[in-house]
């Protein structure tokens, strides 16, 4: 039951811990000849209401910590123009003011890009005039309507979600996210279809990564539609770090031997995973922080006390960066079995080993360390821990 994500936008723009998109765009980072220039350059034209001359419009790329500007312009007479040189498609924001209240998506790419923005009307923002941009309005037209209904669904419902997570009102959190899972299916079925339809688009590349990020198709799904874009897409960078991740996953799928690691317990003693396996092993990542695996901790507590003699194994694998606050935990909640952490946060070199995006999440291994489930709850946890301790 991955409740964390109920409170996180369904929308192709809401950037994962992981996402690093670099964007390479203007004259003072690239060296290429006139002639290049001139072949690769590119223009935003933008009109804009409700705000005063003289405010700053910034071109930003989104870097580990948040937004990086890497470029800049006024707004004169509701209008503004930036030019600038791509070296290949990627995806950039366009911030007007240095709030980041008033933020447009857009791929940069070679032509004439116009933007079109009203403060009192942020919905209504539209970036058309070259191919990819073009696809990202049809996208985002088609799309505004469920994202609409998604944040009215949250922000209606999520003080009753947190409400029923701190009495761990089991039956209201069901039904909550059953609703929640309806709306949302109606949004990524829409993307699948648009990524099915439109092989060649830039769009497509941020579509398949954001659901590979929110996991809300299988690995083998979102591996079967990469492979099917078209090549010009596969070898943008973008496509070689989307190819790059699907091979890691691959390495984590079901049926491989889950690669080994090694990480400090409280008391600072190196554990691994290899010398650390049961007969049955659950791989747990969780953190101090994080309110549905803290919800979830007292069914571990009862699944281990069950059948720890039996040959069950828990290791904890946390992503706090306090290391207080992490063993504070493990003292709150009982957390008896195996705790490690590098208490590195979404940094962990075990979660980026194991491609962990969202949390909770957990890996269920066999005798020899083969994966053979990923993040089962509930009763069918516990059948399944059962089955494999025959």
């Amino acid at each position: 039951m991955k409740n964390i994500k109920f409170f996180l936008i369904a929308s192709l723009f809401a950037f994962s811990s992981q996402t690093q998109a670099k964007i390479s765009i203007l004259n003072k980072t690239l060296k290429v000849n006139s002639f290049d220039q001139k072949k690769n350059k590119f223009t935003i034209k933008g009109n804009v209401q409700g705000f005063e001359d003289g405010t700053k419009v910034y071109i930003n790329e989104q870097g580990e910590q948040g937004f990086i500007k890497i470029d800049s312009t006024v707004i004169k007479n509701n209008t503004f123009i930036i030019n600038g040189i791509v070296n290949e498609l990627e995806l950039a924001f366009i911030e007007i003011g240095n709030t980041q209240e008033y933020i447009v998506p857009f791929v940069i790419e070679k032509g004439e890009i116009k933007v079109t923005y009203d403060k009192a009307n942020p919905d209504n923002a539209k970036v058309i005039g070259t191919k990819n941009n073009d696809y990202l309005a049809v996208y985002n037209t088609e799309s505004n309507k469920i994202q609409r209904e998604i944040r009215d669904f949250q922000e209606l419902n999520n003080e009753k979600m947190m409400n029923a997570q701190q009495s761990q009102d089991k039956q209201t959190i069901d039904d909550l996210m059953a609703e929640y899972q309806k709306i949302n299916s109606k949004l990524v079925n829409q993307n699948i279809d648009l990524i099915k339809k439109n092989k060649d688009a830039y769009i497509s590349l941020i579509i398949i990564e954001q659901l590979m990020n929110g996991e809300t198709i299988t690995f083998e799904e979102y591996k079967s539609y990469f492979e099917a874009f078209d090549s010009k897409l596969k070898n943008t960078k973008k496509g070689k770090e989307i190819n790059q991740r699907i091979e890691s996953l691959e390495k984590v799928a079901i049926g491989q031997i889950a690669p080994d690691f090694s990480a400090p317990n409280p008391e600072g003693k190196m554990i691994s995973l290899k010398e650390s396996l049961g007969k049955v092993t659950i791989i747990d990542f969780w953190a101090a922080w994080c309110g549905p695996c803290r919800q979830e901790n007292p069914n571990f507590v009862a699944l281990y006390n069950k059948y720890k003699n039996k040959g069950l194994q828990i290791i904890g694998v946390s992503l706090d960066r306090d290391a207080e606050a992490w063993k504070n935990a493990i003292a709150k909640d009982q957390l008896t079995w195996i705790q490690i952490s590098n208490i590195k946060h979404w940094q962990d070199p075990i979660a980026q080993l194991y491609q962990v995006s969202s949390i909770p999440k957990t890996f269920i291994l066999d005798s020899s360390g083969k994966i053979i489930a990923k993040d089962l709850r509930g009763a069918e946890l516990d059948t399944k821990i059962a089955e494999l301790l025959k």
